[in-house]
């Protein structure tokens, strides 16, 4: 059976891309689109009000999902990226469905799982939310591509909440990353995922942890890289914006996330709470 092929003639590179997470994390994936992709408007919709997803029911991440697609279609956006491990394993397919071949659909994991089945990897760790973990899509996803590859995931619930908090470059955080990184599933791991888009944020201890001895994956670079790719393929891409414009909608306003989104995006950044 053919798949039907995708027709984006009625969008405009003009149009905004659209990115949405449960919080600050899918802030790692606007940053490396704003790098990459210098002029392009964004509009990102960070669900605080609903966090953290990990510890939410399919169903509740669904519903949570479906809407904010819904509104970022409202917004004129001619992609959405759902900047979200948890969103992407529990409503991936109800997002497609909602979205019903209007926009391209981005999402964070299977860019990739495709990238490390591909590339030499042989036993790869996964530490994500409890939903995600549950999901199972990481180990499905990247042995779909190469079935020779042993993938141990980790639920490792405590990060998310911890980075909400703040808590970067803190005893706290150091505490939880190594309780969780010397549990024997990921023993003998040569490559991490960070399944989560809040856990870049983490990174640098992360990497201190394991010292020269795992490769630790950047997830935003991919999921940019995968996001340029397709916006080139369909000749969305926006060559001449010298002024983007970034747009924040939260459904609950959080100084932490208008820390980190002021830090990542200059101080004159729009901030606006959306319920939805």
């Amino acid at each position: 059976m053919k798949t039907k092929k995708q027709d984006y003639s009625h969008l405009s590179p003009k149009q905004p891309i659209g990115i949405f997470d449960s919080g600050v994390g899918g802030l790692t994936v606007a940053k490396e689109i704003k790098r990459l992709l210098p002029n392009e408007d964004l509009i990102y919709f960070g669900d605080t009000k609903h966090l953290p997803y990990g510890e939410k029911s399919r169903e509740a991440i669904i519903e949570y999902s479906t809407k904010i697609t819904n509104f970022l279609l409202e917004q004129n956006c001619k992609a959405i990226v759902i900047a979200c491990n948890t969103a992407t394993a529990n409503a991936l397919n109800e997002v497609l469905e909602s979205v019903s071949c209007r926009v391209p659909v981005i999402d964070v994991i299977n860019p990739v799982a495709e990238k490390v089945a591909y590339e030499i990897h042989n036993n790869v760790g996964v530490i994500a939310t409890k939903a995600t973990v549950n999901s199972g899509l990481y180990k499905k996803s990247i042995r779909k591509h190469n079935k020779f590859i042993k993938v141990d995931e980790l639920a490792t619930p405590l990060l998310v909440p911890a980075i909400e908090e703040g808590f970067k470059n803190h005893p706290i955080t150091h505490a939880i990353i190594y309780n969780y990184l010397s549990n024997s599933k990921l023993k003998n791991i040569e490559t991490l995922i960070l399944g989560c888009t809040h856990y870049p944020l983490l990174i640098d201890e992360i990497k201190q942890y394991y010292g020269n001895r795992v490769r630790v994956i950047d997830s935003p670079n991919i999921v940019a890289n995968h996001l340029k790719i397709i916006l080139d393929k369909y000749n969305l891409l926006n060559d001449n914006n010298p002024k983007p414009s970034y747009h924040f909608y939260l459904s609950d306003l959080t100084k932490n996330f208008e820390k980190i989104s002021k830090k990542f995006f200059g101080k004159t950044i729009d901030l606006e709470l959306k319920v939805l």
